[in-house]
């Protein structure tokens, strides 16, 4: 067998792994699912956390996967030295064999020594090889185990190299599995003599006598979980079940494979590489600025394009944040050093679409929204590059006549805030021209501005109550799907965050059953209201949730009685609210089936709210909802309400489920098999949800609203049912009082009110028109009040008006009348400062500049703004120091 290409390494791979009685598992996505801690899936183990900790049992002991990862962000940030090296990467697939409590250290070194050697497999030559172990540091012993192992395979000890802790250990954190790892290292030299690589080696790995980070390349890293820790700096403890995490980066195999001296020669990049010079009219391998170019953005659009298959879309905040940034460093790069001018970001995503489409069906099925997503950046960043770089290079040309060489943490948020230059931009730029910028100061204005500081997960770490209770006793059965009603045996009973055996009246509780027609909150369902009753027993349950996936929880209230754990008691949900939750559920599908059809198969669903009184759905789509689509997507709902075709639901294995082209949802965990729910034969969808019996019985469909919530992200609130109908009612007799009030009928309101705004457009033309002349015979009294300040005439003083263009207006004319100066104006409106800075144009070639002085003078009224050198103007929330801020003025003009 031959293995040559990226595709045959990563299938070969898994088919090794398959010959050793491993279970072949599709990549996790990059949204982590189990894992609030990271901002994205980062290596192959991720998904199998649980599995590693005994949260989760899975009906397999060994695995392997082809893993896609994102590094870009955090304690893994190496997004600047992105096509500059040969082996930086934000996007990259990591290949993984993992063993849980199965097999450990031998076979684990026996396959891995197998795979890469074999002339079957990758046939690597064994004389270029070498492996590290761990050497023992502190209280935790040499892995000797490890060593002999190696050794068994035929690798020489001159071969195998003991590092220490900070090299061959891992651990999942402070506490938790942690062991000896062993790494397998392949030497990049052309000189094949043995013993000249033995030297070489030594002077590497021992001596550290050689810099050339290049010389020796890790290729697999075996992890050896041995060992737990159970709190911070404690003891290390030997696991009951010691397991394997191994992991190996394709694209480096790929290099080593292929001969090639970077991971971009690979066949995985290098023709997302020429693409790009293509575009550009470029040629890959000249070397230069392009060839960075090319390899920024083939790295950046295959990281753009998984992370938008993944649900994750470009905007100011978390993961949104990280991709925006990765994208505008894209496009910065084609436009600077490829002369790209015409949107083709989405073309060289489309590419990877074409080239890991096979092996990453989701890309294929997301193609629409990663075109439009990455359309839509780079039309915006488009917008903002010139504005941004125009005012940078002018911020670092003012910097320069003071000698100063860092751009100040305010101004490259100003950048960042306002224009929407980003900060890893600003940086790149200011490296460029001999800068630097003062991030961390940044970092603190962003915090303050949001309130919030670095990432630090979507989620709360589940309380080890709700673990223990489950490890214990297992999931709940729903039986809500049968009816309203169940009986159920009490399995726990947990009071102040600790299990107890009995509760008595009045005491708030939280009440587990081996089985319950209550439905805990997920998928975006509410959780079920109702009661739970047996004996002179009773209690109100006022939530149910799944604190731990499986494992129904109701918070309640005892009202009488006492409840017992081990008894069996009747449960039974307010079907009255269940009735109406279902209705909004199934209009949830209906609603993402018209959206799609309307608005682009681009349309995915983003996050959703299911309650009794309104549905919430979030959508993926680039601009606002015209009125006239959201009257078709609102039509094409009720018509498949009033079709009243029979909803169905079926089990299926998730393989299966997905050949039937079901819909499945972003951030939802699904397993081995899934629930199909077609509430229209035209709305097929992965959900756990309840759902209606037929799409009638949603009867009625009305959108409330339709608003944008984030960067390419929509929020439609609607109503279905009896709901609906109250609000169409209202909506009409609002309609209808309109009318009488502007002496119509509903029928003519829009001619009514369209004669009323332009009569009102007429009399602001005329105020307009009588605050200029009021103006103009101002400003002849006020220059009476024009001071000379070290050579400068200066003009500082508050108007009666607090309107924008009465200042500006009467600005133009001072300045005119003023020849040469400063004129600074300040006025309030409805207890708002307003603040506006003018210069004449010979004090701006001399370096004054209208928005720093104006930027300065708005901190003093409690305000921020800024502008261009000749003309600024800034806002404020204290009046009371509008007198003292124009004093200023005096002080700080300089030229």
């Amino acid at each position: 067998m031959s293995i040559r290409t990226a595709a045959e390494i990563r299938e070969g791979f898994l088919r090794f792994f398959e010959s050793k009685g491993h279970t072949r598992v599709s990549s996790s996505p990059l949204v982590p699912q189990n894992d609030p801690t990271l901002l994205f899936t980062n290596a192959g183990m991720n998904q199998f956390k649980d599995v590693f900790t005994g949260r989760e049992k899975r009906d397999y002991s060994r695995a392997a996967s082809s893993q896609k990862c994102v590094r870009a962000g955090g304690k893994h940030n190496d997004l600047d030295n992105v096509g500059h090296t040969a082996r930086h990467h934000t996007f990259f697939e990591m290949l993984g064999n993992f063993s849980f409590g199965d097999y450990f250290k031998k076979d684990a070194v026996a396959y891995a020594w197998e795979f890469i050697t074999s002339p079957q497999w990758l046939g690597l030559p064994v004389d270029k090889l070498a492996v590290t172990i761990f050497q023992g540091e502190g209280n935790i012993p040499a892995d000797t185990e490890a060593e002999e192992f190696w050794k068994a395979q035929g690798v020489r000890p001159e071969r195998i190299f003991r590092l220490g802790k900070k090299d061959n250990f891992w651990a999942m954190g402070d506490t938790g599995p942690c062991g000896p790892c062993s790494e397998i290292h392949i030497f990049r030299g052309t000189e094949t003599d043995r013993a000249f690589i033995d030297a070489h080696a030594k002077k590497f790995f021992v001596d550290n006598a050689i810099a050339d980070s290049d010389s020796w390349m890790e290729l697999w890293n075996l992890v050896f979980m041995q060992f737990e820790v159970k709190e911070k700096d404690g003891p290390l403890l030997p696991l009951p079940k010691p397991s394997i995490d191994t992991g190996a980066g394709l694209e480096r195999l790929s290099s080593v494979v292929q001969g090639v001296a970077t991971n971009y020669d690979t066949d995985l990049l290098k023709a997302i590489c020429s693409y790009a010079g293509e575009l550009g009219g470029k040629k890959y391998g000249a070397g230069g600025p392009a060839d960075i170019a090319m390899r920024v953005i083939a790295d950046h659009s295959r990281a753009a394009a998984f992370l938008i298959a993944d649900g994750v879309l470009p905007s100011n905040e978390g993961r949104g944040s990280t991709l925006r940034s990765i994208m505008r460093r894209a496009i910065r790069y084609g436009s600077q050093h490829l002369g790209l001018t015409d949107l083709f970001l989405f073309k060289t995503a489309d590419k990877v679409i074409e080239l890991m489409g096979a092996a990453y069906p989701e890309l294929r099925d997301q193609r629409s929204l990663i075109v439009e997503a990455c359309k839509n950046e780079e039309t915006s960043f488009r917008k903002t590059l010139e504005k941004g770089l125009k005012m940078l290079h002018e911020e670092m040309a003012h910097l320069s006549k003071d000698a100063r060489k860092t751009i100040l943490g305010e101004t490259v948020f100003y950048l960042y805030d306002t224009h929407g230059f980003p900060p890893d931009v600003t940086g790149q730029v200011a490296r460029e021209n001999g800068f630097e910028i003062d991030l961390d100061g940044f970092k603190a204005k962003q915090a303050e501005a949001k309130g919030t500081s670095e990432f630090k997960g979507q989620g709360e770490k589940i309380s080890d109550v709700y673990f223990k209770v489950q490890q214990r006793v297992g999931d709940s059965a729903f039986k809500g799907y049968e009816g309203p009603s169940a009986k159920g045996k009490l399995i726990a009973l947990i009071r102040g965050g600790s299990e107890v055996q009995a509760a008595k009246a009045g005491e708030t509780v939280e009440l587990v059953f081996d089985a319950t027609p209550f439905y805990g909150e997920s998928g975006g369902q509410v959780g079920d209201t109702g009661r739970v009753h047996g004996g002179d027993a009773e209690a109100i349950v006022e939530d149910a949730q799944k604190p731990v996936h499986g494992l129904v929880v109701h918070s309640a209230k005892i009202k009488s009685g006492n409840f017992e754990v081990g008894k069996s008691y009747e449960l039974e949900v307010d079907d009255t609210r269940r009735t109406q939750i279902r209705a909004n559920h199934s209009a949830t599908h209906l609603l993402h089936r018209a959206l799609k059809e309307i608005l682009g198969e681009h349309v995915k669903q983003a996050g959703s709210v299911v309650a009794p009184d309104l549905l919430r759905f979030d959508f993926s789509h680039f601009a606002p909802v015209t009125p006239e689509e959201l009257a078709k997507i609102e039509r094409r709902v009720n018509r498949m309400i009033r079709e009243n075709k029979d909803a169905t639901t079926k089990e299926l294995p998730i393989e299966e489920a997905k050949k039937t082209g079901a819909v499945s949802m972003f951030g939802e965990k699904y397993g081995a098999r899934v629930r199909v729910v077609s509430v229209h034969p035209d709305s097929i969808e992965f959900c756990g949800g309840t759902h209606v019996h037929r799409s009638g019985d949603i009867g009625f469909f009305k959108i409330t609203s339709e608003a944008g919530v984030a960067a390419g992200v929509r929020r439609i609130i609607a109503l279905t049912g009896e709901a609906a109908v109250e609000y169409a009612e209202e909506l009409e007799a609002s309609v209808r009082a309109a009318a009488e009030l502007l002496k119509g009928n509903p029928r003519e309101l829009v001619q009514k009110v369209e004669a009323t705004t332009k009569r009102m457009k007429e009399l602001d033309k005329e105020i307009d028109g009588l605050n200029k002349k009021l103006a103009g015979a101002k400003s002849g009294d006020l220059m009476d009040k024009v001071r000379e300040v070290k050579g400068v005439k200066i003009l500082s003083t508050r108007i009666e008006s607090g309107d924008a263009k009465v200042l500006r207006d009467l600005a133009d004319k001072l300045r005119d009348k003023i020849q040469s100066g400063v004129v600074a104006l300040g006025g309030e409106k409805e207890g708002k400062v307003l603040l506006l800075v003018a210069a004449t144009p010979d004090l701006v070639k001399k370096g004054f500049h209208a928005g720093n002085l104006v930027k300065e003078l708005a901190k003093d009224v409690g305000g921020s703004g800024g502008g261009k050198p000749d003309m600024a103007q800034a806002g404020g929330t204290d009046p009371s120091k509008l007198e003292a801020a124009l004093n200023r003025v005096y002080d700080l003009v300089t030229v």
